[in-house]
């Protein structure tokens, strides 16, 4: 079924995209706004909600399989061109300026309508001439020029995208049938994703059950990153910690579809300057207090009953969940669209026709498909096309304190975390950690647990902390996660190393046909992965992309190939 995709500069109440969605069909409403009104203002109580917090970027709202809703809070001259999309509807507000027209031509598909009132009539021969056929609503002449007399005053504008410019030749509607490679937090976000697109998955997982390597940690912490310059890293991590949200409450909720707790996270300060930037970050963006907001000291040793000088970020919507629980969660929701082929390894990845051919370590074929997607953390190296990306792999220790024993770990109500952190119990075990390891030892060993009951007596401090040095028993897990240079995720076509000449920019870089990949999660996997499939799933299906042009190339896998081949030329 095809999609209609509305672009709305002026979003107001609601009231269009209310009547888009009452006509039926696919919709994905693309909606700008300088600043969002609070929940309590929206009528519509599905909508109400899922409605995102007053930040800024990109927020997706997936409503069902069938509507998806797009705010972008920003400036429209500055949000326009970083989306990614076809359009086939415009609705422009008083406030686009005529600059814009080009950009707007180059969303626009061909016959795209567009409706506008304008200030005057700058706008008009601004769209006529970037190839849209304009006429001023009830004018007798339905294709009057940019030149005719009547548009001196205040127009209502109709038009519609007649560009003569060459435009990106239309994509094929997708074969619907993936293999996916590994079943931790990204192999399952993509199998969900998939699978609710009506996508036919399989996915093959080397263990007998999900999330068995990284993801496999008793908790996770979810929160965002905050910044004062509001860097790659912070917009992606807001983008990605809401989204998440959003999708666990569309799943039922945390702590319901799935082990954890939206109990908060206190993010401490380390001493009195990192204090002074923190404080100088939330100043900067004067975030909504159920996004970020500043505890003082006497807060926060409030919140932990213990004392600390510096106070620091309290997220009041973080919080902690068990991966695998998580996991567990997203396949049972993907039905009957999904093959699980587990205890199997994949191996070799061999394009045949139009398929991708998998196979183990005995050459025998395990599944075939159109689409790979390769999210199989540390395993990913032993894949040949994937070899040549930058991955670091990194031991992570977990400390596993259980709260029955003689000396007793601190029982907080909420996650602490300042250069480590400390979670609430759950079933019994308070979790401490992680190192930060550039070794494979895969065994837990004691100055790993020392590290992170060291570190846990600097956040929660007192003799009773100190002394589970002395006491603990040698408890936890490891796990390897995986790391890109620049500790951003990759997300989209897998570059072909062997077969890259002369580069210039990302469309330059050469890709192998039908294989993606979701890759470098690093400690992030609980707030990535859920927006990263969401990515992923966009690129395939050729809709709409979830996130501003500017962090979809920082994400691309093909960035480290150009700026290798830029240095080199």
């Amino acid at each position: 079924m095809s999609m209609q995709v509305v672009l709305d500069t002026g979003f107001g109440s609601g009231e269009r995209f209310a009547a888009a969605r009452a006509q039926g069909g696919r919709l994905h409403y693309i909606a700008i706004a300088a600043a969002l009104p609070p929940a309590a203002a929206v009528d519509d109580a599905q909508l109400r909600a899922a409605w995102p917090l007053n930040v800024p970027g990109f927020h997706r709202v997936i409503l069902n399989d069938e509507v998806t809703l797009d705010l972008l809070v920003g400036a429209v001259d500055a949000v326009l061109p970083q989306i990614r999309a076809r359009v086939n509807v415009f609705y422009l507000s008083p406030d686009v300026a005529p600059a814009c027209a080009r950009t707007l031509a180059k969303l626009a598909v061909q016959g795209a309508t567009l409706h506008a009132r304008a200030a005057d009539d700058a706008l008009v021969w601004a769209l006529t001439a970037a190839g849209f056929v304009c006429r001023i609503a009830g004018d007798a002449d339905a294709h009057a020029s940019a030149n005719d007399d009547a548009h001196a005053a205040a127009p209502d504008i109709a038009a519609v995208y007649l560009g003569r410019k060459p435009q990106p030749a239309a994509q094929s509607v997708p074969v619907r049938r993936a293999v996916v490679i590994g079943a931790g937090l990204a192999g399952s976000s993509a199998a969900q994703r998939l699978c609710a697109r009506g996508w036919q998955v399989t996915l093959i997982e080397r263990h007998a059950q999900p999330a068995q390597e990284a993801s496999g940690n008793l908790a996770g912490i979810f929160m965002p990153l905050l910044s004062k310059d509001d860097n790659l890293p912070t917009r992606l991590s807001r983008a990605a910690y809401l989204f998440a949200l959003r999708e666990w409450r569309r799943m039922g909720g945390v702590g319901t579809a799935f082990l954890g707790a939206d109990c908060g996270v206190l993010q401490l300060a380390r001493d009195d300057r990192h204090a002074k930037v923190q404080q100088d970050a939330l100043a900067q963006w004067n975030y909504p207090p159920q996004y970020a907001r500043w505890a003082d000291a006497q807060e926060a040793s409030a919140l932990i009953g213990a004392p600390t000088p510096h106070g620091g970020w309290l997220f009041a919507q973080g919080g902690w969940a068990r991966p695998r629980s998580l996991c567990e969660a997203m396949l049972a929701a993907c039905g009957a669209r999904l093959q699980r082929v587990f205890h199997t390894e994949a191996l070799d990845l061999l394009r045949v026709d139009d398929d991708w051919q998998v196979r183990g370590a005995d050459g025998a074929l395990i599944a075939q498909a159109p689409t790979v997607v390769l999210a199989s953390g540390a395993g990913a190296d032993q894949i040949a096309q994937a070899t040549e990306l930058p991955l670091a792999k990194l031991r992570g220790q977990v400390t596993h304190l259980p709260v029955d024993a003689a000396a007793a770990p601190p029982l907080l109500p909420l996650v602490v975390c300042r250069e480590a952190y400390v979670t609430p119990p759950s079933d019994g075990i308070v979790c401490a950690g992680a190192t930060y390891d550039n070794d494979d030892d895969p065994a837990l060993r004691a100055s790993s647990q020392q590290e992170n009951l060291a570190r846990l007596a600097k956040i929660i401090p007192g003799d009773a902390v100190a002394a589970l040095a002395h006491t603990a028993p040698l408890a936890g897990r490891v796990g390897f996660r995986v790391a890109a240079p620049d500790r951003l995720p990759l997300a989209g076509a897998l570059p072909d190393y062997p077969n890259a000449g002369r580069l210039e920019f990302l469309s330059d870089v050469p890709r192998h046909p039908g294989l993606h990949c979701l890759l470098g999660y690093a400690s992030r996997g609980l707030i990535w992965a859920p927006l990263m499939a969401e990515l992923l799933v966009s690129q395939l299906e050729n809709t709409p992309l979830p996130l501003e042009a500017a962090l979809v190339e920082a994400l691309d896998p093909g960035r480290f190939l150009l700026k290798q081949r830029r240095r080199a030329q």
